[in-house]
């Protein structure tokens, strides 16, 4: 697609009230329909914005980035998963964090349906394989498929956790 301000070509150039633009034109660019026609009548040559295109990142590669060096620090993204709680801006162990390592003990030890520990735990079959393999049990972040240190404590030992993710394979779930 071609820029109808400037004339950059980019498969990337974004839509608006029926006109694409480049990043850098559509950043710009008046939300009024009037105004906007005016701004893309006044043409611009493009080479004049290559300085901007080269050092500019995407209001969604920057919160990325943010969050990458928030993973390399050792925080956690989202909400405490089960068995954790945030406590002044760190994730603890929650009430309840024996019942991880119990999950995760009964899944490696005994002959039951994941249907059936779900049931106990009082979890959908779903949030029990989340359960299963959640680095943040052993004391892992893992983030943009990367595993980093986390700031945490571990509730299982890396042991347990990987021979959980050894019978999952073998076992084949998804």
């Amino acid at each position: 697609m071609k820029c109808e301000k400037c004339g950059y070509k980019s498969k990337n150039n974004r839509e608006k009230h029926k006109t694409f633009l480049c990043q850098i034109c559509y950043s710009f660019s008046p939300d009024n329909e009037s105004s906007f026609t005016d701004y893309v009548a006044e043409k611009i040559d493009g080479s004049v914005l290559e300085t901007f295109r080269k050092y500019s990142v995407s209001a969604g590669e920057k919160q990325k980035q943010g969050m990458i060096k928030k993973a390399i620090q050792g925080n956690l993204m989202s909400r405490a998963p089960f068995g954790y709680k945030i406590q002044d801006g760190k994730l603890i162990h929650a009430e309840n964090s024996r019942e991880i390592e119990e999950i995760f003990e009964e899944f490696l030890n005994k002959n039951l349906s994941l249907r059936k520990i779900a049931e106990r735990h009082k979890l959908s079959v779903n949030g029990l394989k989340k359960v299963l393999k959640n680095f943040t049990y052993i004391g892992k972040i893992k983030f943009n498929n990367q595993i980093y240190e986390g700031g945490h404590q571990p509730i299982i030992s890396t042991t347990l956790f990987n021979h959980v993710q050894n019978k999952i394979e073998k076992l084949e779930i998804k």
